[in-house]
């Protein structure tokens, strides 16, 4: 009789497992599926989690809340305590899409996996404008941008002065993380221009016998003056006569940058008097630095610029955007009172 009392125990053992079973699946598997696998974004499109350089992890979990980006937030806090994230996580821009989970959210912010930015730039008149655009896609403040450009100790380091650095910045698309600091976005911009001036830039620049900077310097000038792209290489070549043959430049823009008034449509007489070590109608050569910053093909215009015989220049009377050029100061003083009458048909006093 004893076989059949075996029989009944195992099936008493079995029913026991198979009740442990239904109950796991019933009260635990939803609680793992729920915190591990169950999407748990409140998002319909992607949206981004910003974690500061300097954020604690209650201001983590605040910005979190605060945005409504989960579903469930208790499932995804029970995670992030099992995971640690209190000690784990990094600061950066964080992608946050419909349909993640908890465990994909948490694995992105401990790895660090942000999602990069695009800085673009280009045609910035001054460096505070451009500190304020770099400053509106990444972290860092402004100033503490402005603060490193203005220290002479940090930037002569990369070969520069506080009136050239501007130079060192090349317009164009950049990618990069939200969180770089001020200092290391500078050294990033360095390596960009480093890159830029290559041995044939280089070359180019030696045997204008003028340096990178100068170069810099002159194309931003050549930049305020051209509104046509295709002129660039002939006021380049215009403005390299003048530097040859030691003729002040007499560049409206500069006079335009040294009385600080970008309003201004018609230069006076007050205008060119105004002293200033960027106004080119009243010191020989180059100013000290750009009076905008250079785009790049103002600066490969002044390293090719056009070979000609011209050392004056007239927009033309008829507001095209293009110039006269002239190597006679007859020719030029004729050209001159054409787009003077023109200026005074259209009212144009100032």
């Amino acid at each position: 009789m004893n076989p059949p009392k075996k029989k009944s125990q195992f099936g008493k053992i079995a029913l026991i497992l198979l009740a442990i079973l239904v109950i796991a699946s019933v009260v635990i598997l939803p609680g793992v599926y729920k915190k591990y696998i169950k999407a748990n974004t409140n998002v319909s499109k992607k949206t981004y989690l910003y974690i500061p350089s300097k954020a604690s992890y209650h201001d983590v979990l605040d910005s979190i809340n605060k945005n409504h980006l989960l579903i469930n937030e208790t499932s995804f806090l029970s995670l992030a305590k099992d995971r640690k994230l209190e000690t784990r996580f990094k600061s950066g821009k964080y992608p946050i899409e419909k349909g993640m989970n908890n465990r994909q959210i948490l694995n992105m912010i401990i790895a660090g996996n942000q999602e990069p930015i695009t800085l673009s730039f280009r045609n910035i008149r001054l460096k505070e404008n451009f500190a304020g655009i770099a400053a509106k896609k990444l972290e860092f403040d402004s100033l503490s941008l402005i603060n490193l450009l203005d220290s002479a100790s940090f930037i002569e380091k990369y070969g520069f002065t506080k009136d050239n650095m501007y130079t060192m910045f090349i317009p164009n698309s950049y990618e990069m993380y939200w969180n770089i600091s001020a200092e290391d976005f500078f050294i990033r911009m360095n390596k960009e221009y480093q890159k830029f001036w290559t041995k044939d830039r280089l070359a180019k620049a030696e045997k204008l016998n003028l340096t990178p900077q100068k170069v810099a310097i002159l194309a931003s000038i050549v930049d305020g003056e051209a509104l046509m792209d295709k002129e660039m290489p002939i006021i380049a070549g215009l403005y390299l006569n003048r530097l040859d043959k030691g003729i002040k430049l007499e560049a409206d823009p500069t006079v335009i940058f040294a009385n600080n008034d970008f309003t201004i449509r018609r230069v006076l007489f007050k205008h060119l008097r105004k002293e200033s070590p960027y106004n080119t109608y009243i010191h020989t050569g180059l100013p000290p630095g750009p009076i905008m910053m250079p785009s790049i093909k103002a600066i490969d215009a002044v390293l090719n610029p056009e070979n000609h015989n011209y050392i004056y220049m007239c927009a033309k009377e008829d507001f095209s955007g293009y110039h006269n050029f002239s190597s006679t100061l007859s020719e030029h003083v004729a050209n001159a009172k054409k787009f003077q009458a023109a200026l005074n048909a259209r009212n144009i006093k100032k």
